[in-house]
């Protein structure tokens, strides 16, 4: 007999955002836990090219048989989800649906096997629990070892279907490649109206995918380079409103925010420490532009480096025991690691042309930088110490990489060339590949990607 598993996350609903908060009872078995199996499928990541897995996500059934229109929009959902990885390749499922007569009986795998070519299969099922919360079900099917690899119950409110969704998807990425998923996440970026040379700047805030889209500032005072707390929904940015660039800190839940000090000359490029309890900036006086380092408790800052040429665009490893950061203080822009005290920096940019805006990845592998080389400008990727440098993309104008959450995408934005040119925001994969357009409702440029929203 076939053993049954899920495991059940509780869901709240929030106004703000039209989103949903998470709250978590814990994981716990949900049917028979006794669920022993042999070693299912598994994806390994870090062989370079991976075939991707062919998975088929089947129609959701409504509870007790009953259609319900949410159904298909759920599988989408996490078929879109799991296909834009570059990871998973969709399976077309009107032949495999008979195939699965009900969410609580298993699925006829042979029949599975001679219709497709699908080496996993998610079914799923939406319902109410016995108090009424709104309540997801899906289960992950190992088709040619014919066993179930993964089960989990959501519940919630209903507008918090896509979250669901979403929540789902990481599950299911994770059982199949070992590492977390990165789809439950936000996406901050500046959103850009009006002619080229007189552009409205405002931040606006979405899932990671387009949807659930908000705007965080008016657009009355120019914004530029927001930037996620990696441990909370939070954010830093610069704005011009009093006239110069200031750093301010914004609770994207509350929007309450608050200005990190009024410091003499201009202020650039903040981003907060892995632990989101300080902040790096560029701070420009007496015609220098350095690197400090703000504790967000004492708002005290410490001066990291002093030299007369431009520091600037920093960024932590994700332990907190180095920084990186852009220079020219060898006469051209160039990229240099340092302790995060401060102290002697190593220059690990030797390649042609130059090279902008580093960012640490969440698993301390890599550094993503801008590469501008022949009047190009590309997104690139190399180890710490400079080995490995990879370019990625390559186009008129490619700027600002972002992180997601697993260190396994990047996001970024790319502007057209010409007085009609307009930035859009793209996202690939960091083995390279098929770039991604992502989806919002106007120009967009200088995004960051946010933690995953548990």
């Amino acid at each position: 007999m076939m053993k049954i598993f899920l495991a059940t996350v509780r869901i709240g609903g929030l106004h703000a955002l039209g989103v949903a908060c998470l709250a978590f009872a814990a994981l716990v078995p949900w049917g028979d836990d006794a669920h022993a199996q042999s070693q299912p499928l598994k994806l390994t990541l870090d062989r370079g090219v991976v075939e991707p897995l062919p998975i088929a996500v089947l129609d959701f059934f409504g509870q007790g048989g009953v259609d319900d229109p949410l159904g298909p929009e759920l599988a989408k959902v996490i078929e879109t989800d799991l296909t834009g990885t570059n990871v998973f390749r969709n399976v077309p499922d009107a032949a495999i649906a008979p195939m699965v007569p009900s969410f609580s009986a298993p699925p006829r795998f042979n029949d599975v096997r001679t219709l497709s070519n699908a080496a996993a299969l998610v079914t799923g099922e939406i319902g109410s629990t016995p108090d009424g919360r709104f309540a997801l079900r899906f289960r992950l099917w190992d088709v040619v070892a014919q066993q179930q690899i993964a089960g989990f119950q959501y519940t919630g409110d209903r507008a918090a279907w896509r979250r669901m969704a979403h929540r789902a998807s990481d599950a299911i990425y994770e059982r199949l490649t070992g590492e977390p998923g990165y789809f439950e996440t936000r996406i901050v970026f500046v959103d850009e109206r009006g002619p080229k040379n007189q552009r409205v700047k405002r931040l606006a805030v979405m899932d990671y995918d387009g949807e659930n889209l908000e705007y965080l500032t008016g657009g009355a005072s120019l914004v530029l380079t927001p930037r996620f707390s990696p441990r909370s929904q939070e954010i830093t940015y610069i704005s011009y409103r009093d006239g110069l660039p200031r750093v301010y800190l914004l609770d994207i839940e509350s929007r309450r925010q608050e200005i990190l000090g009024r410091f003499p000359g201009m202020t650039f490029a903040p981003r907060f420490s892995p632990d989101g309890k300080r902040v790096l900036m560029s701070l420009s006086r007496g015609g220098n532009t350095d690197i400090y380092d703000m504790d967000l408790r004492t708002r005290q800052i410490t001066r990291l480096t002093s030299n007369t040429s431009i520091d600037t665009a920093p960024s932590y490893s994700p332990d907190g025991s180095r920084i990186v950061f852009e220079s020219d203080r060898g006469g051209s822009q160039q990229i240099y690691v340092m302790p995060a005290s401060g102290g002697s920096a190593k220059r690990i940019s030797f390649g042609s042309g130059r090279y902008a805006t580093p960012v640490w990845s969440p698993r301390g592998d890599l550094i993503a930088f801008t590469k501008i080389s022949g009047g190009r400008f590309g997104i690139g990727v190399m180890g710490p110490d400079g080995s490995g440098e990879r370019i990625l993309t390559d186009s008129f104008l490619d700027e600002s990489p972002t992180w997601a959450p697993n260190g396994r995408r990047l996001m970024f934005f790319r502007e057209t060339q010409g007085s009609r040119g307009r930035p859009q925001l793209f996202s690939i994969d960091i083995r390279g590949g098929k770039e991604t357009l992502v989806a919002t409702p106007g120009p967009a440029s200088d995004p960051a990607w946010g933690p995953v929203m548990r």
